[in-house]
């Protein structure tokens, strides 16, 4: 809820109190209320968040049962980047867009790896493997980023905790491999390989983020890396797949497409951002760990997925490797 809108909530409160509590502690009753109000929204908003993104793994696979990989990617993209332009534009007497050329190349660079390359190997992955087992191996990219943190970030060194989640996190990915060279053959391999190599792409482009980008806006850094990462995708859609009016439309494939770039990308997008301004980092990180159990949970209802140990162990393993790092920094902010 953006910060204005949620003032005029608590303005409303404090002019409806009724008539009872006016007298002895009627000026503190609608300070409870409103503090009780904000105390419990941004739990709210974390568990909208969590369902939205534990959902979006399903409505990729239900898509990709009429629409190819890349332009499915690529024409989300445009519908959430056009409403986010908007609200750029909405805000424009709150912000101002970068002035140096190398905050846009870094916006495009970012953009390139966060939705051409990740989300573009994704969709691709996907085809080939189960919705749930494709958000549980892109649990790893917290893992990533630690990695490349370390090697990128002074103030971010690899210590012994978070080395056990690196090997966590390594370990699940190559038990979850394992079975899939086994079970899903050769396809089911290369599937899950690009996935995981799109979780590499997008952990560093958070860490050239975090590096050089912190000061951006974040309305203006995901609308402008929207746009540098559909261009790729619908150049590479158009050439492998075809034009998208010739792709076969159905209302599936339409509500798919508009569930995720309307709810997945833009509400999620609004709320993470908001999230991240009334509730600590480590604890929205603990996202990560909720999203994969959404997604499978949703997938075997729906659609009937089967999950083998090695995955079931394997997930759990990368999602222990994430909560070893994310309690350890809870616990560290608590102390402090």
């Amino acid at each position: 809820m953006p910060t204005q809108t949620r003032d005029r909530a608590i303005d409303v409160i404090e002019l409806n109190v009724p008539p009872l509590t006016q007298g002895k502690g009627a000026k503190s009753f609608p300070r409870r209320l409103a503090a009780t109000h904000r105390s419990k929204l941004p739990i709210i908003v974390w568990l909208i968040l969590s369902l939205i993104w534990g959902s979006t793994w399903l409505f990729i696979k239900l898509g990709l049962e009429d629409l190819p990989p890349f332009t499915f990617a690529g024409i989300r993209f445009v519908i959430a980047a056009l409403i986010l332009l908007i609200i750029v534009a909405v805000r424009l007497h709150k912000q101002r867009l970068p002035r140096d050329w190398r905050d846009w190349v870094l916006i495009a660079g970012t953009g390139f790896f966060s939705f051409a390359v990740n989300y573009g190997l994704l969709f691709w992955g996907e085809q080939r493997v189960s919705s749930g087992l494709a958000a549980i191996l892109q649990t790893i990219i917290p893992v990533f980023g630690l990695v490349l943190a370390h090697l990128h970030l002074p103030s971010e060194r690899i210590t012994w905790p978070k080395l056990f989640g690196i090997a966590l996190g390594i370990a699940g990915v190559a038990l979850i491999f394992s079975n899939q060279m086994e079970m899903g053959g050769a396809e089911a391999f290369k599937g899950s390989v690009a996935i995981v190599i799109g979780a590499f792409a997008v952990a560093y482009s958070n860490v050239l983020i975090k590096l050089r980008g912190s000061k951006l806006d974040y309305a203006v850094l995901s609308a402008g890396q929207m746009i540098a990462g559909l261009i790729p995708l619908l150049i590479v859609g158009t050439l492998l797949e075809g034009s998208p009016l010739n792709l076969h439309w159905t209302r599936l494939a339409l509500v798919s497409l508009f569930y995720l770039a309307l709810v997945g990308s833009v509400v999620a997008f609004l709320l993470f951002y908001w999230l991240v301004r009334h509730m600590e980092v480590t604890k929205t990180m603990l996202i990560s760990l909720v999203t994969p159990l959404i997604a499978v949970t949703l997938g075997e209802i729906v659609r009937g997925e089967e999950l083998t140990w090695r995955i079931v162990v394997g997930g759990a393993s990368i999602m222990a490797g994430i909560g070893v790092v994310a309690l350890r920094r809870l616990k560290r902010g608590k102390a402090a």
